[in-house]
């Protein structure tokens, strides 16, 4: 797989970039370290919205380029940002898996009373805390660690990183799974597993069936063709209602499981005539028991 954090990445960091520019009574959150990532193209858009009628422009013409792509980022960012924030009530250590551009370890108050691991590929990580260093946000609370999810094993990344097995963690694996293999999915979730039972994992994946019929879903024939010119296409999906099963087989407790579409519409925004993909899910799971090496697996 590609170095992940390519135009994917930047993308969703000028849709948070877009969103934190609006008026705090109407964005659904901030992320003021945004824009800091992005490059020359992406920064004259985000330099053209930091007015209203500029960023109006700027997001019809994304939405246009990319039907229903600004939605499900803003949409997917909102969710995992409360259940990031509603998991770290109790858990003290916070787990970025491919953590790409997430922010959370600086942007959210709770994040600030926890540990942070953000595992990337090295590259991603050296831009990403050159970016952040010019921000001046480099905290000792925030520890990185590099990794090739084909490759390298979760837990021992984290054990050398300084990961406590024995404390509760809260797990995001944010656009990830989607450009992965299934073995590489089911080590990471038997590894992760290992986690102190009542850790959560919060994870985004593409319903299996626009992998096999794009045309049948809004913005998904459009947008993977996109992603194949990038060189990023999608490999691996699940169906949803297979999803508790699937779970429940590698020791999960499934707690939710729902499209950006849903979330989208539950911010009150789809008026305006914007929609988000029906076919990107988010999930969330709690570690539940652990897992026999022995047992099947599903």
């Amino acid at each position: 797989m590609k170095n992940r954090a390519s135009l994917t990445a930047e993308y969703m960091a000028l849709f948070r970039a877009l969103e934190s520019s609006r008026p705090a009574s109407s964005r659904l959150f901030n992320d003021s370290f945004a824009a800091c990532f992005l490059g020359e193209l992406r920064k004259w858009l985000y330099r053209v919205a930091r007015g209203e009628l500029g960023r109006r422009l700027v997001e019809r013409v994304l939405d246009s380029a990319a039907p229903g792509a600004r939605a499900a980022g803003i949409a997917r960012t909102k969710w995992i940002d409360d259940e990031v924030t509603a998991a770290l009530a109790e858990a003290k250590q916070l787990v970025l898996l491919g953590a790409g551009f997430d922010t959370r370890a600086f942007r959210l108050p709770e994040a600030a009373r926890a540990t942070t691991f953000e595992l990337d590929h090295p590259e991603t990580s050296r831009a990403k805390q050159a970016a952040l260093k010019k921000h001046g946000s480099l905290p000792d609370r925030v520890r990185y660690g590099s990794l090739d999810f084909i490759h390298q094993a979760v837990d021992a990344v984290l054990e050398q990183a300084g990961f406590d097995k024995m404390q509760t963690a809260c797990f995001v694996w944010e656009g990830v799974t989607n450009y992965l293999t299934a073995e590489a999915i089911d080590a990471v979730l038997r590894q992760v597993q290992h986690a102190a039972p009542g850790s959560i994992l919060l994870f985004t994946y593409v319903d299996r069936a626009v992998l096999e019929n794009p045309e049948r879903f809004f913005g998904a024939a459009k947008l993977m063709a996109r992603l194949e010119s990038y060189g990023e296409s999608w490999t691996f999906g699940y169906y949803p209602e297979a999803l508790p099963a699937y779970l429940a087989a590698r020791g999960y407790h499934l707690l939710a499981n729902l499209s950006v579409a849903d979330v989208w519409r539950r911010t009150g925004r789809s008026g305006s005539g914007t929609r988000g993909y029906e076919f990107y899910w988010l999930a969330s799971a709690r570690v539940a028991r652990q897992t026999n090496e022995s047992e099947s697996r599903s």
